[in-house]
């Protein structure tokens, strides 16, 4: 007997031995054939818990993109497992489970990680985000070695010329391609904006309707712009994305190296920090922020809900200063947590040095009026931060606060805005607009997301201080502290026992219900998650 012969057998032999232990031998396990997984809820005070729970199967917008998923090979380069060891969890977050797995046929754990692991990816980035990626990650991160996929999008090859429209302004000239695209004779109008480079994104919300090429701002300046139109298919992709990780619930909520707080922190202007900064910022933020840092970076015709910031007016969101000028603190914080729903990532995982380089760039050089090109206006230098304001300790949650809190909503009258059940389509909510002239939607506050952060004392600072260049007012000096308080919890309850993808009611037992809403029940964390259901 030859040793070719051997190898041969030994060859077909362990190919079979691996697809039986590999693809037969998985499915006669209990434990691969269970939904049962650990997430984090909010219960009705306000409060998060980890309960045991089912996985749900993906959607049929979500199969199309786990179609696309496979067979444009992603699953190649990015994995899908979280090890249980402290360099995987501090990064990705909580570590598999079985159940998570349970509509995955084939799974795809991968070996490889050329790219990110994507199982906790799910809610991390922005619907906006991942359609700029997908056309090109180069536009956000100029060293990926992702290829781009700007196959999954239509993008015709003709430039199609911009033309004056009387009533609205200007608008896209009428031809074979734009009327199958738009409806010239539609009411409804939707505001789009091209890039700096021409490029005009169409997302499938603005099919359909009138066509108004908008730049309040001269975000671009030519005679005619290149379409990238939104599809099916990679409509599909990002739902598939976005499910990944949240059978598990809100745990980025709980995530610790995303709960980073700071206050009045300052950092003294060094010209070393300020020229390291700017390569932090060239590598990580250009793509959407711009050159000049007036929120026109390449990707940001993608961003069609809500832009990317405008640093050269100096106007920032999120502060937790008397004054509108945020303190260093407040910056460190929101890039380390990122903007919630918004295209704005968490940081958390940048090294700290990073991250303050780039605030110093942010500061001394970005925001800055420039309308005199021989004498800018520094906004931090001319106007520095003020004092941080107190946030005293939050009462503990109980239904007459709550109570209360419902009462507040309805006297501060945030249902005009936010809607009656807060998701964002109060009366007022169509013609609310930004500081530079763009349309800014309410936030849907069922939803769970809520971009200063997701603890008690995130919704009251935002509600103490407004949120700057945006109709968001404050209610510091309307309110005392003790009905804002009462109101941030009330604000919390809109998204208990709702599900973090589709913002629909979980299915739960009263009788469970009562004992998560028990505000002496604790759960650490996934191994002491209250039993919804039997093991």
């Amino acid at each position: 007997m030859s040793a070719r012969f051997v190898a041969l057998v030994a060859g077909v032999g362990f190919f079979f031995l691996a697809l039986i232990t590999q693809g037969v031998l998985p499915f006669f396990e209990p434990s691969a054939t269970t939904n049962h997984v650990t997430a984090v809820i909010r219960n009705d005070i306000g409060q998060l818990k980890w309960v045991e729970t089912s996985a749900t199967d993906y959607t049929p917008l979500e199969n199309i993109g786990r179609h696309v998923y496979l067979r444009e090979g992603c699953w190649y380069c990015h994995s899908q497992y979280v090890r249980p060891v402290t360099g995987e969890t501090r990064r990705w977050g909580p570590v598999s489970e079985a159940g998570e797995y349970a509509y995955d046929v084939p799974h795809m754990f991968g070996t490889r990680r050329i790219g990110p692991d994507l199982t906790r990816v799910g809610l991390k980035y922005g619907d906006e985000w991942h359609l700029a990626h997908f056309w090109n990650p180069r536009m956000l991160t100029p060293d990926s070695v992702m290829d781009p996929y700007a196959g999954l999008f239509d993008a015709p090859s003709a430039a199609v010329k911009i033309v004056k429209d009387g009533a609205s302004g200007n608008t896209l000239e009428r031809n074979v391609l734009t009327e199958k695209l738009f409806d010239f004779a539609s009411k409804e109008q939707v505001k789009i904006t091209p890039n700096a480079d021409g490029l005009l994104f169409v997302p499938v919300i603005a099919q359909g309707k009138y066509p108004v090429v908008f730049t309040p701002n001269n975000e671009y300046v030519g005679d005619s712009v290149k379409l990238v139109i939104e599809t099916k298919e990679v409509q599909g992709l990002i739902a598939y994305v976005q499910k990944l990780g949240m059978n598990r619930g809100k745990w980025r909520d709980l995530f610790e190296p995303q709960q980073m707080e700071a206050v009045g922190i300052s950092i003294p202007r060094s010209q070393q920090w300020i020229d390291y900064g700017k390569e932090v910022y060239e590598r990580r933020c250009i793509g959407c922020h711009g050159v000049k840092g007036d929120g026109n970076g390449p990707a940001a015709t993608f961003m069609y809900n809500q832009r990317p910031r405008n640093f050269t007016t100096g106007v920032f969101k999120f502060r937790l200063t008397e004054d509108p000028v945020p303190s260093d603190g407040d910056m460190l914080r929101t890039i380390t947590r990122g903007v919630r729903g918004t295209a704005m990532p968490p940081w958390y995982d940048l090294p700290l040095n990073d991250r303050l380089a780039v605030i110093q760039y942010i500061k001394y050089v970005l925001a800055a009026d420039r309308t005199d090109p021989k004498n800018p206006a520094f906004v931090f230098v001319n106007s520095p931060p003020g004092q941080p304001l107190y946030i005293p300790a939050p009462p503990p949650p109980t239904p007459a606060l709550i109570a209360h809190g419902k009462e507040v909503w309805t006297q501060a009258k945030c249902w005009e805005c936010h809607g009656n059940s807060g998701k964002g389509d109060g009366e007022k909510a169509a013609g609310l607009t930004d500081d530079p002239g763009f349309t800014i939607h309410p936030a849907n506050l069922t939803s769970g997301q809520f971009k200063s952060g997701p603890a008690v004392a995130d919704i009251y600072r935002t509600i103490s201080t407004g949120l700057s260049g945006t109709p968001m007012p404050s209610f510091h000096d309307s309110f005392s502290d003790a009905d804002r308080w009462a109101l941030s919890y009330f604000i919390l309850t809109l998204s208990a026992f709702t599900d973090p993808i589709s913002g629909e009611p979980l299915t739960i037992s009263a009788k469970v219900r009562d004992a998560l809403n028990n505000p002496k029940l604790e759960t650490p964390g996934p191994e002491q998650a209250f039993g919804l259901l039997a093991p």
